[in-house]
């Protein structure tokens, strides 16, 4: 399946073998939610190591650990679609982190919606009873 597909298409494949990829990065990583502080949507998942957590608190910025190019990552860096964080939280069982973000550019997801403009979110399309994909309403 193309990445074009994979993005924008609505036939659902998911990736079950994600976290077996992230084990094989070789670093000691946690779950990391980007959540919009005003909205409350959910704007991206990502891993934090130690290195990511102390680069956000010291920049201000979301900041994760790419599992797939396996290096650190501050979300805009490279789009302008910054992600100022507003607060970190924890779970309570301490394995996993919420940053809590004010975005700061177009959009937080790397794909494009019809318009060319950086989508709000990663969360841009449901699964129905059916096992298919549809776009949420106005984020195609």
């Amino acid at each position: 399946m193309s990445h074009h597909e994979l993005e924008e298409g609505c036939n659902l494949n998911l990736d079950f073998t994600k976290l077996k990829k992230v084990v094989e990065c070789g670093e000691d990583i946690i779950p990391a939610v980007a959540q919009d502080a005003e909205s409350g949507e959910v704007l991206i998942v990502g891993y934090i190591n130690e290195l990511a957590l102390n680069t956000a608190q010291k920049e201000g910025m979301a900041t994760f650990w790419s599992t797939s190019r396996n290096e650190l990552w501050v979300k805009g860096k490279t789009s302008g679609d910054y992600l100022e964080i507003v607060d970190i939280c924890v779970n309570c069982e301490q394995n996993s982190v919420l940053y809590r973000v004010k975005p700061r550019g177009k959009g937080a997801c790397h794909t494009k919606n019809q318009n060319g403009i950086s989508r709000s979110g990663c969360y841009y399309r449901k699964i129905d009873n059916n096992g298919n994909l549809s776009f949420l309403k106005g984020r195609k």
